[in-house]
């Protein structure tokens, strides 16, 4: 069985409230009525020689609807419970004011042996949340890269980079 990457992309803005991150729920019937450990980075899987953050820029845009610009932040990679690879980046970036959730879609049969296929939203809220608050909501094997991002900003405030 071959091993699964996904790449993706955290979004992160500094305001009066502080540091806080952009977080998609998944969409589909599974994480309706889930909310704390189920939130993740906008990410996808990507196929064998695809590079690695071109896909990470290109799942955003599929799962947001809008595109990423900025400057990368190597965040690495974690493997969460299932196996998965994740590798991450980091940018500034802000939602604009009439910011509208555009989602890819994903069919599925449900209900289950049901025989009738629906579509459903890859992702079906997106939310910034301070880093008490995204510790929750996150997918736990990701909490890492809020933890490297904290590290990779603080070492430019002191000017290590």
């Amino acid at each position: 069985m071959p091993l699964k990457i996904s790449a993706g992309l955290l979004m992160f803005r500094i305001g009066n409230a502080g540091l806080e991150v952009l977080l998609v729920h998944p969409g589909g019937p599974f994480f309706q009525k889930k909310d704390e450990g189920v939130w993740t980075i906008p990410k996808g899987e990507v196929t064998e020689g695809e590079e690695l953050l071109a896909r990470a820029r290109i799942e955003f845009q599929e799962e947001l609807g809008i595109a990423a610009h900025g400057s990368w932040m190597d965040l690495g990679r974690v493997k969460q419970k299932g196996g998965k690879t994740v590798h991450a980046w980091a940018f500034a970036g802000e939602l604009d004011e009439n910011f509208q959730l555009v989602s890819n879609t994903f069919e599925m049969e449900w209900p289950p042996r049901s025989g009738k296929v629906r579509q459903f939203p890859e992702v079906d809220q997106a939310s910034f949340f301070s880093l008490n608050e995204a510790r929750r909501k996150i997918n736990g094997a990701q909490t890492v890269f809020l933890d490297r991002l904290i590290e990779q900003l603080n070492s430019r405030e002191s000017g290590d980079v």
